[in-house]
């Protein structure tokens, strides 16, 4: 007898669908190249991202302390806008989108950050036309693990959190946060690790969303 399919699943963007990783790791190529910068730069860069957690405000002027830079922090800081001309989808990401919506699956994405950074995100990766729905922290006016965020995404896609599913790679914002409304979440782990949470699903990668019920 064939699994029960769930009414919807709700992803999160960075980390998940978008491979901000690879995305990141294009952008420094250029970026260190542009400003001949030193090679430690890259990886104390990534160090100080915390995968996109740490304001960049933040992280390029202590670059510049750290490594004793002549750079101005601000011309670093603004440079990290142009990552997104090399935003790249994560692996299995549009096989396993296709595939959900020919199963009925409604699909949203719930995703903090600025509306205009998403949205190029979103239409670099080709994944804008892949799903029904996207809920923007800047725009909606608050931002996971607010559990008011889970519910509007659940309301505009017209189902029960009991019938769907959160698949992130955040312990906080895209398990803790999701579960505390009653939401199912599955695990990606492609970014922080698990503290006390706990997934009921842990995914090798997106194909495993294929299995959920």
């Amino acid at each position: 007898m064939p699994a029960a399919v769930p009414h919807a699943i709700l992803f999160d963007l960075d980390g998940t669908l978008h491979d901000r990783a690879a995305t990141v790791r294009a952008w420094l190529a250029e970026h260190v190249a542009r400003f001949e910068l030193p090679e430690r730069y890259a990886g104390r860069f990534v160090e100080l991202d915390d995968h996109g957690y740490r304001s960049k405000t933040l992280v390029m002027p202590q670059l510049v302390k750290e490594l004793a830079l002549a750079h101005d922090p601000q011309a670093l800081f603004e440079d990290f806008w142009t990552h997104m001309n090399h935003a790249v989808p994560m692996s299995h990401a549009h096989d396993v989108l296709r595939a959900l919506r020919s199963r009925g699956v409604r699909l949203g994405i719930v995703t903090n950050g600025w509306e205009a950074v998403q949205q190029a995100c979103l239409a670099r990766c080709g994944l804008s036309d892949l799903v029904d729905d996207v809920v923007i922290s800047k725009v909606v006016g608050f931002s996971k693990p607010d559990p008011r965020i889970y519910q509007l995404a659940l309301e505009r896609l017209r189902v029960g959190a009991a019938d769907a599913w959160f698949v992130g790679d955040s312990p906080r914002n895209d398990i803790w946060g999701p579960q505390a409304v009653g939401l199912r979440a599955a695990y990606l782990p492609t970014g922080h690790g698990l503290g006390g949470e706990v997934p009921e699903v842990v995914l090798g990668d997106l194909r495993g969303v294929l299995g959920l019920g």
